[in-house]
């Protein structure tokens, strides 16, 4: 008879096998789920662009976010990360497919920024005491909140808490209620419907009230639809993802 429940870790691993073989998308392992989804390139897959988040031009181009260190979680390709390096910035990437990392490389060195650039494959979540040393100015998320079940929204808060610098920002994309479930993408399903039926169903879609609540903690910078960009666009952007913009507070604001 197994007794091995001694931490809030412990039941974060017993509540994340609840989703296997879903797990294997936000856990590191061999033979990632993601490994698989990335190793066609030619896929028509809307983010193999080679190009960056259209909100995230508009955050640097505005001022709004300056040059710093940068923390591209899930990073995929690189296309964000490797925009950010081109604009001075210093960047740690992590996503846990290996493929993910191999093709940002190339794109990285193709670019002519694979030193201003640090690819991390493994979890997010375990790389944060080790690999992935902050403060950072800015963690940057295209993606990768939305795969995680919801009791991993614990750990997600808590790295943004140890890696986030007083004053830094943080950028989220991620599934609109509504938008991303008519166009096949993301589940409006409750947080303990999710745990009934043992599955993401494609990914978590989210409100804009649910956004701030989640990241009460921060201050909302602006949070809206991502525009639509064109085939021809030189920016990356989709109607069924949300892009919020949060600041955390220096200690001495208001």
């Amino acid at each position: 008879m197994d007794r091995d429940i001694h931490t809030v870790d412990d039941v974060l691993r017993l509540m994340d096998s609840l989703f296997a073989p879903d797990a294997d998308r936000w856990t590191a392992g061999a033979g990632s789920w993601w490994d698989g989804f990335y190793a066609d390139r030619d896929r028509p897959v809307p983010f193999f662009v080679a190009k960056p988040d259209e909100n995230l031009v508009s955050y640097t181009e505005r001022g709004t976010v300056a040059p710093g260190r940068a923390l591209d979680l899930g990073c995929g390709p690189g296309r964000n990360a490797i925009h950010l390096a081109s604009l001075g910035f210093e960047v740690d990437a992590v996503d846990l497919s290996g493929s993910a990392i191999a093709w940002a490389e190339e794109r990285a060195r193709e670019a002519g920024v694979g030193d201003a650039v640090r690819f991390h494959h493994g979890n997010a979540f375990d790389l944060a005491a080790t690999e992935l040393a902050g403060p950072y100015d800015l963690v940057h998320d295209s993606g990768c909140f939305h795969h995680l079940p919801p009791h991993r929204r614990v750990s997600y808060l808590a790295l943004l808490d140890n890696c986030l610098a007083p004053g830094g920002h943080f950028a989220l994309s991620c599934f609109a209620a509504g938008e991303a479930c008519a166009a096949g993408m993301g589940s409006e399903l409750s947080d303990a419907a999710f745990y009934e039926r043992g599955g993401l169903q494609g990914g978590l879609a989210y409100t804009p009230d649910a956004l701030r609540r989640i990241f009460s903690g921060l201050t909302e910078v602006e949070l809206r639809r991502m525009r639509d960009e064109p085939s021809d666009s030189p920016f990356f952007g989709e109607p069924f993802l949300w892009t919020a913009l949060f600041r955390r507070d220096t200690g001495n604001d208001g």
